[in-house]
């Protein structure tokens, strides 16, 4: 459910306040099956979502209807650090082994052997990488 050309908006339920942190939870919406951003997105699917807004100085309660808001620019970087980057590394190192000479499955394995340190980098850096990608809440 987008309102604007640069936003994602989902509708949520603040499900636990901390300080600094609201956790919403979302639920999938019917319209998100003709939302152009749902690959992007990640709520298209039938489980509920959780979500983490970082705000302090805040006034909502546990079990408040909110909108969950995202730029739909965060969405896209997110989608190439999850998918876009690895599939280039996996393919550049494919097309390195086999430029070496080394036979098609052994440059095969090692291709997709490069999604480990990968993706652990990317599990180590995920405080930064989260960062980077906000959410922001408002009344409805």
């Amino acid at each position: 459910m987008a309102s604007l050309a640069k936003t994602v908006e989902h509708l949520g339920r603040v499900q636990e306040i901390t300080l600094n942190d609201i956790k919403v939870a979302i639920q999938p919406q019917s319209s998100c099956a003709g939302c152009q951003a749902q690959a992007v997105c990640g709520v298209d699917s039938d489980n509920e979502k959780f979500i983490v807004v970082h705000r302090s100085n805040h006034n909502y309660i546990v079990g408040e209807t909110v909108k969950v808001i995202m730029q739909q620019s965060m969405g896209f970087w997110a989608l190439f650090v999850a998918y876009i980057l690895p599939f280039i590394f996996v393919i550049a190192v494919l097309i390195a082994l086999t430029q070496f000479g080394t036979s098609e499955g052994l440059s095969g394995l090692l291709a997709l052997l490069v999604l480990v340190p990968y993706y652990f980098l990317v599990y180590y850096f995920r405080g930064n990488i989260s960062k980077k990608i906000n959410f922001d809440i408002q009344k409805i």
